[in-house]
């Protein structure tokens, strides 16, 4: 069976580590590589972790982005198959056993993706189309990356870096294949996950400033991909 590595960049977590490392360790698959990347935390994260030290790799930085983080907690990494899952983030126990399954059956796939929930709501998302993913970022960064096919987290960007992955892989040639169950939710508590689904940005009562970040952040992604 071939080993995965799971990457967590994490800032300021100390209050979701736990819940998502302890999905990590009940996961069907048992042959796996756990790095998590602390990026200049302020809290109590190194206490948070201390339980854990014996089962993970734990990588200390200065604060430099979740970007930076997930690429430096993958020059450390040797698995086959890598994932990187924000800490605010519970895996189901079979969620990798069941993105592996999808990449073994399929050849042709760089990575496996997953529908999820992001707090209350449902993504039921759909099966892997270059033409959808050029306009919207629909595929979160919780998927699983086959190793030689992963180009690395631009770290330039502050929002849309999983968009600007799925993007640069399809510009590569590599594409993805979707596995049609809820395999994650993300805790809307959370401090590291900066994504966002875009319909957040269409509420009325947010922000007229966070909108606009938004819209400067698509453009910047849409620039730099010819969209």
């Amino acid at each position: 069976m071939p080993k995965i590595s799971v990457i967590i960049p994490a800032y300021n977590c100390a209050k979701t580590i736990n819940q998502c490392l302890e999905s990590i360790f009940v996961q069907t698959l048992k042959d796996l590589e756990v790095i998590v990347v602390n990026d200049g935390s302020k809290d109590n994260l190194d206490e948070a972790i201390k339980p854990w030290l014996a089962k993970i790799k734990y990588i200390k930085q200065e604060n430099q982005g979740a970007p930076t983080a997930r690429n430096n907690g993958f020059a450390e990494s040797t698995g086959e198959y890598v994932i990187f899952l924000d800490a605010d983030i519970v895996t189901k126990p079979s969620m990798l056993s069941k993105m592996l399954r999808k990449l073994e059956e399929d050849p042709k796939a760089s990575f496996a993706y997953s529908s999820f929930m992001w707090g209350w709501k449902k993504f039921k998302l759909w099966a892997y189309d270059a033409y959808k993913l050029k306009q919207m970022p629909y595929i979160h960064t919780s998927a699983l990356i086959r190793r030689e096919h992963f180009p690395g987290f631009d770290p330039k960007l502050k929002r849309f870096q999983d968009w600007d992955l799925w993007l640069t892989m399809l510009e590569q040639g590599h594409i993805g294949i979707w596995v049609d169950e809820v395999l994650f939710r993300v805790a809307s508590s959370g401090t590291m996950s900066s994504w966002l689904p875009s319909f957040i940005y269409k509420l009325p009562f947010l922000k007229t400033k966070s909108k606009d970040k938004y819209e400067k952040a698509m453009e910047i992604i849409k620039e730099k991909h010819g969209l």
